[in-house]
């Protein structure tokens, strides 16, 4: 069966959102990360009280996916997606919001959603394909964002903060204490695969 959503889940610098666009362009898909999400809600005011109430956020989620897929293009650059004037949130009531946010994606379909944790929010069956994109700490130390101004040292650093910080995420939002390959149905190692030939195993497999 056609997956209608994919979800990329990926290691700092392991090239995920690389993928996902290329995975995104060839289908014909929305893309969705979590920037995109967390840019609309601040550029938006986003009010706490909204995200933690669940009715209100369903709804507030929704309108954020609708601005998104109506073209981002508009607020990316200064504009402003009509949300309502608040206080600024958290970092974890922007988590909770791009949950939301990536579930109803997801429901909606035909999105490649790039998250760190979208295959642990949306639920597993056959519309979906969950992928893992990773590769070796020694080669996404050179790539990770602002590595050409670090030493090796702090890129290596940089990369194991990173996944400290994201290993905790899933612990604390998903209750995902070990992170397993069993969790995804594809897995890439980008120290071997190009980021464009993951994209094109991918989009096969997305598309049947």
């Amino acid at each position: 069966m056609t997956c209608t959503a994919v979800c990329i889940s990926h290691a700092a610098g392991a090239g995920g959102e690389e993928v996902g666009r290329l995975v995104a362009e060839r289908l014909g898909f929305l893309y969705v990360d979590e920037e995109i999400v967390a840019r609309a809600a601040a550029r938006g005011g986003v009010q706490a009280a909204d995200v933690a109430s669940e009715e209100r956020r369903k709804s507030l989620a929704a309108r954020v996916l609708e601005a998104i897929a109506q073209g981002s293009d508009a607020w990316a650059m200064g504009g402003s997606v009509p949300l309502g004037a608040g206080e600024e949130l958290s970092s974890d009531e922007i988590r909770v919001l791009i949950r939301e946010t990536i579930e109803q994606t997801a429901a909606r379909g035909n999105a490649v959603i790039v998250a760190h944790a979208a295959s642990h929010a949306v639920r597993p069956g056959p519309t979906v394909l969950r992928v893992l994109v990773t590769a070796s700490p020694d080669t996404r130390a050179t790539r990770v964002p602002g590595a050409e101004g670090l030493d090796q040292t702090r890129a290596v650093r940089a990369v194991k903060d990173s996944d400290a910080g994201r290993a905790d995420y899933l612990k604390r939002f998903y209750d995902v204490g070990e992170e397993l390959p069993t969790h995804y149905d594809l897995v890439f190692n980008t120290d071997t695969l190009s980021v464009e030939q993951a994209a094109e195993l991918v989009s096969r497999a997305a598309s049947g």
